[in-house]
């Protein structure tokens, strides 16, 4: 099951991008440019920049996730968003001999889809585990010969077995991953993911992720969402087609 959580954020964020956008526009020295940002001052600066389209002093925050329970197939298309940082749990040092995996929705609720599904992660593991095993062995008795420690021999053996019995893997086995983004990439990623065109399990993803930074940050990210939430869908003749709802969920806060 998918699990998201906010794990660290810039503290006092709204006002410190204020300030930035402060300096832009006023002749301010750095040490004045927080002096009179009320709570209100700061969301009134906070919405000059989204009328104006100026993003660059929304760059100054950022925001690092924790998530889990996600699939590959998830992460394969996070990790396209460029202009962030990302640590993901590694099938290179980590063993995974008995791996969980996500079923989609559409298998899950289908009763010889998910039967299919569930013979072919078992069948998955148990080739991860035969091959693991034997490339082990072979890699074991090599070290052994050349005169290394059975503790180091051993060590080395399991990860040279698991680096490529990993190759056996599905896209939908799990994952968990830590990534950081600041508020402009962010605001970006909600408008391509929260979209119902976007994929089923990353528009998860994302709507949980909108929901967590807008109770930290609700001025900055209050009209977070699809792109067609500011003016005409951007999918043109492949639009969802439900624009009247999809803003109505969005505009204002997601409800």
């Amino acid at each position: 099951m998918l699990k998201v959580k906010l794990l660290r954020y810039t503290p006092q964020g709204e006002k410190l991008i204020a300030s930035a956008a402060k300096l832009c526009y006023s002749d301010s020295s750095i040490k004045d440019i927080e002096e009179g940002l009320t709570e209100e001052k700061t969301e009134s600066f906070l919405n000059m920049l989204v009328d104006l389209g100026h993003e660059s002093p929304i760059e100054h925050i950022s925001f690092t996730f924790g998530a889990e329970g996600v699939s590959r197939t998830l992460t394969h298309q996070l990790v396209r968003h460029r202009i962030a940082s990302y640590s993901q749990q590694s099938q290179r040092y980590v063993k995974l001999s008995d791996f969980k995996y996500v079923i989609p929705p559409e298998i899950k609720n289908d009763k010889e889809a998910k039967k299919i599904f569930i013979e072919a992660m078992e069948k998955d593991t148990h080739y991860y585990n035969k091959i693991t095993d034997i490339l082990y062995e072979k890699h074991l008795n090599r070290y052994i010969s050349d005169g290394l420690s059975e503790k180091k021999a051993k060590s080395k053996a399991e990860k040279e077995a698991i680096e490529d019995a990993r190759y056996v893997f599905p896209n939908a086995c799990e994952t968990k991953i830590v990534f950081t983004m600041n508020a402009r990439v962010l605001l970006n990623f909600f408008r391509l993911r929260t979209c119902n065109r976007a994929q089923w399990e990353i528009r998860e993803l994302a709507i949980e992720m909108l929901k967590l930074v807008q109770k930290v940050y609700p001025a900055l990210f209050k009209d977070a969402g699809p792109g067609c939430t500011k003016g005409s869908c951007p999918e043109g003749d492949m639009t969802c087609g439900d624009i009247v709802n999809v803003r109505k969920r969005f505009k204002g806060g997601l409800k």
